[in-house]
């Protein structure tokens, strides 16, 4: 075999790697490869960052390829290095740390750079872009000091920052120099319904808003506008847009334009030079969305390959996510103009709205905006640039006029195979159907593993269990269900069932008797199973402490730095000053770092060494707030009657008793609570697990809200007159979600899942609501506070020693 050539990739992002990926199935044989990557990461996901800032994943999470795949193909990774000379005649490339490497063949994947307004003041401290996992620990660590958030641009970038912030606990406000906001993706009144929804999120929106300078000394305080008006912030983000990264092609003679000129086999204008990605510039356009970029990645990697290829042809785009939550699909052109006819449908109620643009009778254009399931037939009829004259209302609504709307099966059922199933890795139905078919995938986790389907903004999630369902041999149901998770193949309802049936008490029992495919199980079945067993069984068994995660097995919260976070319980958030005293003097004692007021009208004592736990809990002699568990965390009050003027009811005294009546309940995920004291709802219970606004003569009951990274209004329970018919009704509720949710699954999961009509029905009954208090007060008999066994068993004492930072990760801690 003659000798391999030497390929060198200059950067370790997703367009160069899934061209090298592409390679490596073609020629495997054919390169030696080196890349070097400027960031001290493997190869991620970019588009997942805004996940990461929201807390839905973290950076392992979001990792495409790992330090093993870099070993297993032979490929030397220069981490934490960037290319700063290329010598297209002596052909070697030179980092700033000194590595010289020579190429046979050189592909620049140099990405781009975000764009920073040239504003007075733009190089203070907290002014950043948001571009890089550097970017997102920046805005983790600046929202646990400061509060107030500004984010420059109103695009797609802008908001996801944005809901990141917010999550983070920041107030923030996005400012927008048009009057209404991701206009590149979406019309006016798309983007009107957008933007409700994120302000009912908590975001707030300054738009037709031109920044003219940031002030502040050395960090930023304020911005200033144009109009003469400012706005406070301690963070600014810019997220304005990118330009192409082409100084290093520009310093070495290649060709430049706004990007790295490329024709239709991605070679630049110095031979043996490719170039790929945000950085390149085909036919004057630079992309970028990652469908187009992983085109480009394929034809390169053909080419390199010796393989015959027609070459890159430009892509038509297609954008379909999730912002904030929400559904979103737009392509081609979805203007408004002259030559054009558009058809729209708007639903105010459901909060859905589709638009489709056509001209000489082929569809050029579509926007869609809470139901997106149509957007990989739409985008494949203006690829195809088919006649949709006649039919223009079946492709707008999905089916025709007075029939009945197709299943989600039935669509993906008749796709066609070449249509493009995930637009952010670029994978087909022809792709999945061949992993299903060929490579024994059978669950969408496995078709995930296997082609990268749903595994970045996992808005294609639902058409591939489609695909799963329709094409796995194992039948429907056996095919997309994977159990409660790798460990076996039954779902919670099957598992419960036969713990019942069969009187399984323990872990390893239910491991045994139902046949787990992993013996010792995974660390999210064990902690099911034990929450499982212990609904089942309040009276019998006993908490298994190893299955649960580290947060749960000390009682506090696990920080980055391997210190603990103790919150103890403060009812309904009222305190007094000799509690605050005490609390004052134990901080002081164990050299607390910080102590902080939290959301739930709580103090969180931060930074308290593993050792100290035991001893500090003795000596506050409180019970524990149980901030870190699946149980009962917070029920927020407001003043209510006791003190408030528009009051009408007790809300401070409902909030304690309810609080006493559910501290130590363990629940599938975590619960929280609140009572305001009147409609105007200062404790925020509409956001809340379950929520009681007072009401002249009564309460009302509010259930499955969630104010976390997926926001949901709470929906309307029932009215009731009384405070015994409030904790009646919450006793009821709460065991019923206890018994039929699963593990880990919020109240705002589990409503939707199931329909507020079937809760209401369930406790419709009071013979039956009486049933389920019954057995929520047998539970809570059992249940004692935690540190009490602690604090009284030296055994469990020494369990308390310093955990290495090395140990964090395997022991379920996180930044979060």
């Amino acid at each position: 075999m003659s000798e391999r050539k030497q390929l060198v990739l200059i950067g370790n992002g997703m367009a160069g790697v899934r061209a090298v990926e592409h390679l490596l199935k073609l020629a495997p044989d054919k390169y030696e490869i080196t890349i070097f990557g400027s960031e001290p990461h493997p190869n991620y996901n970019r588009i997942m960052l805004s996940s990461v800032l929201a807390g839905g994943a973290d950076m392992k999470e979001i990792v495409i390829n790992d330090w093993n795949w870099y070993q297993e193909n032979g490929i030397r990774l220069f981490t934490g290095e960037t290319v700063t000379q290329i010598d297209t005649t002596g052909r070697t490339v030179r980092s700033d740390k000194g590595t010289e490497v020579p190429y046979d063949k050189l592909i620049l994947a140099t990405g781009s750079n975000p764009f920073i307004l040239p504003l007075p003041g733009a190089d203070k401290e907290g002014v950043i872009a948001f571009r890089d996992m550097k970017d997102c620990e920046t805005m983790i660590s600046a929202s646990q000091k400061y509060k107030k958030a500004a984010v420059i641009g109103g695009g797609l970038l802008g908001i996801e920052a944005a809901r990141g912030l917010l999550h983070l606990g920041m107030e923030v406000s996005v400012i927008h120099v048009q009057n209404y906001l991701m206009e590149r993706q979406l019309d006016e009144p798309a983007s009107k319904l957008l933007q409700k929804e994120l302000e009912a999120q908590g975001m707030k929106f300054l738009l037709n808003k031109h920044t003219t300078s940031i002030t502040g000394r050395k960090r930023v305080k304020s911005l200033a506008f144009t109009d003469g008006t400012e706005l406070e912030a301690d963070l600014v983000v810019m997220a304005v847009g990118i330009r192409p990264n082409v100084q290093l092609a520009k310093i070495s003679g290649i060709e430049v334009n706004r990007g790295i000129v490329v024709n239709d086999y991605l070679e630049t204008s110095i031979p043996d030079v490719y170039a790929v990605g945000e950085c390149a510039e085909h036919r004057g356009i630079a992309y970028g969305l990652v469908a187009p970029l992983y085109e480009q990645g394929d034809v390169l990697a053909k080419q390199l390959a010796g393989i015959g290829t027609e070459g890159y042809q430009g892509s038509v785009t297609s954008t379909k996510l999730k912002v904030s939550g929400v559904n979103v699909f737009s392509a081609g052109d979805f203007h408004d103009s002259p030559e054009a006819k558009s058809l729209r449908l708007q639903d105010d109620v459901e909060g859905i709205y589709k638009k489709i643009v056509i001209k000489e009778g082929k569809l050029v254009g579509a926007v869609l905006f809470g139901d997106t399931s149509a957007g990989a037939s739409l985008f494949s009829m203006m690829r195809k640039g088919e006649s949709v004259e006649g039919r223009e209302k079946e492709v707008l609504l999905g089916f025709t006029p007075g029939g009945a709307p197709a299943s989600p099966d039935a669509k993906m059922e008749t796709m066609p195979e070449d249509e493009i199933v995930c637009g952010c890795n670029g994978v087909s139905k022809a792709v999945i159907l061949d992993a299903i078919r060929n490579k024994g995938c059978s669950t969408v986790s496995s078709v995930k593993a296997c082609t990268k389907a749903s595994g970045s903004c996992g808005g294609c999630k639902p058409d591939v269990e489609s695909l799963v369902r329709l094409y796995a041999e194992n039948s429907a149901a056996e095919a997309v269900r994977e159990g409660i998770c790798g460990c076996t193949p039954l779902s919670r309802d099957e598992i419960v069932a036969e713990m019942k049936r069969m009187g399984l008490k323990s872990v390893r029992e239910v491991m045994n008797v139902l046949e787990w495919r992993e013996p010792e199980g995974c660390s999210k079945c064990r902690p099911s199973l034990n929450y499982y067993l212990g609904m089942l069984w309040p009276e019998e068994y006993t908490d298994e402490k190893e299955s649960r995660f580290t947060n749960e097995r000390y009682h506090a919260n696990i920080q980055k730095d391997g210190t603990y976070s103790v919150v103890p319980r403060i009812y309904g958030g009222v305190t007094s000053p000799g509690e605050l005293k005490k609390i004052a003097a134990i901080a002081e004692k164990y050299d607390v770092p910080m102590v902080k007021i939290t959301g739930g009208q709580r103090l969180d004592l931060l930074g308290v060494k593993k050792e100290d736990l035991p001893a500090m809990w003795e000596d506050l002699d409180m019970p524990s707030g149980h901030a870190y568990g699946k149980a009962l965390r917070t029920v927020k009050t407001c003043v209510g009657s006791t003190f408030c003027r528009f009051g009408t009811q007790d809300s401070i005294g409902m909030g304690i008793r309810l609080e006493k009546a559910f501290e130590r309940l363990n629940t599938p995920a975590k619960v929280k609570l609140a009572v305001s004291g009147c409609p105007r709802n200062c404790a925020e219970a509409t956001i809340k697990d379950f929520g009681v606004v007072a009401i002249d003569g009564g309460w009302e009951l509010h259930v499955g809200g969630n104010g976390g990274v997926h926001v949901r209004a709470t929906e309307l329970l029932c009215v009731v007159k009384t405070e015994d018919e409030v904790l009646e009704w919450s006793s009821a509720f709460l065991q019923y979600y206890r018994e039929h949710a699963a593990w880990n699954e919020r109240t705002s999961v589990w409503i939707e899942r199931v329909g507020l009509d079937s809760v209401k029905k369930a406790l419709e009954k009071r013979e039956d609501r009486l049933a389920l208090v019954e057995r929520i007060e047998t539970t809570l008999k059992h249940t004692t506070d935690p540190w009490r066994e602690i604090i009284e068993n030296d055994d469990l004492r020494k369990n308390f020693t310093p955990l290495a930072k090395d140990q964090l990760v395997s022991q379920g801690g996180s930044p979060k």
